[in-house]
């Protein structure tokens, strides 16, 4: 089966470039870039500020000017921009995967991924004990901002979206999806309640999307699941 694109791979082809070339460089300026892609700096700052919208890059400063105009801003990959970069790591974890299920067989793998969430569920479960839904759903929002500065909580009329940008695992999860059974499971052990992905990286999203399905509570004694299994995979 061939292995699915890297998100880098699906962007745009100058947003791709512009990411390639701050990974080489370090970090430039609009200026800088337009040089080196020969476009105009208006379309530069059109594709800089929609990598910036989506967390990829940021301002790292201002480079003073040898004229007498106003500093130039410098730009740089965010960790999360970084992270679309394949690691040395995300080849060793995904040789680690296939060969525990090819040795061990798909349950191990379930085995395995049953560990994670509860290790992560032991981590955080503590600070949310005897909270409400709405506060627990804050509250953990609160945690993943601190790992992820691009993670926000959406409310609609369906109730509350929580939106993660910078996967932690994005390489590997694109590879191998049954990776975000361990999120769907971990937050729907936390709060209570189902959860269900509703926008995907696998799918051309740029973000996960997970939907609180605050009117299904869970059942006390699950542990974990796929994603394509219940209570996951269903209306």
């Amino acid at each position: 089966m061939r292995p699915t694109a890297t998100l880098l791979e699906s962007l745009p082809e100058t947003q791709g470039e512009i990411l390639r070339y701050l990974k080489a460089q370090g970090s430039t300026t609009l200026a800088g870039l337009a040089d080196r892609l020969n476009l105009t700096r208006e379309a530069v700052r059109q594709h800089l500020a929609t990598l910036q919208e989506e967390g990829w890059i940021q301002r790292v400063g201002r480079l003073k000017s040898l004229s007498q105009g106003r500093p130039a801003a410098v730009f740089a990959l965010t960790p999360a921009g970084d992270h679309l970069f394949p690691k040395f790591y995300d080849s060793l974890s995904l040789e680690f995967l296939d060969t525990l299920a090819d040795n061990f067989g798909e349950e191990a793998v379930r085995t395995l991924l049953a560990a994670l969430t509860d290790k992560q569920v032991a981590r955080w479960e503590t600070k949310l004990r005897g909270l409400s839904l709405p506060e627990r759903i804050e509250a953990l929002t609160g945690i993943y901002f601190e790992q992820d500065p691009y993670t926000h909580v959406e409310q609609d009329e369906r109730g509350y979206l929580l939106v993660e940008r910078n996967c932690p695992y994005l390489n590997l999860a694109l590879q191998r999806p049954q990776l975000c059974s361990v999120t769907l499971a971990t937050l729907s052990r936390l709060l209570g309640v189902r959860v269900r992905r509703e926008a995907k990286f696998q799918e051309g999203d740029r973000h996960c999307a997970f939907r609180v399905l605050a009117d299904q509570p869970l059942e006390p004694d699950y542990r974990f699941s796929f994603e394509t299994e219940s209570p996951f995979h269903r209306d």
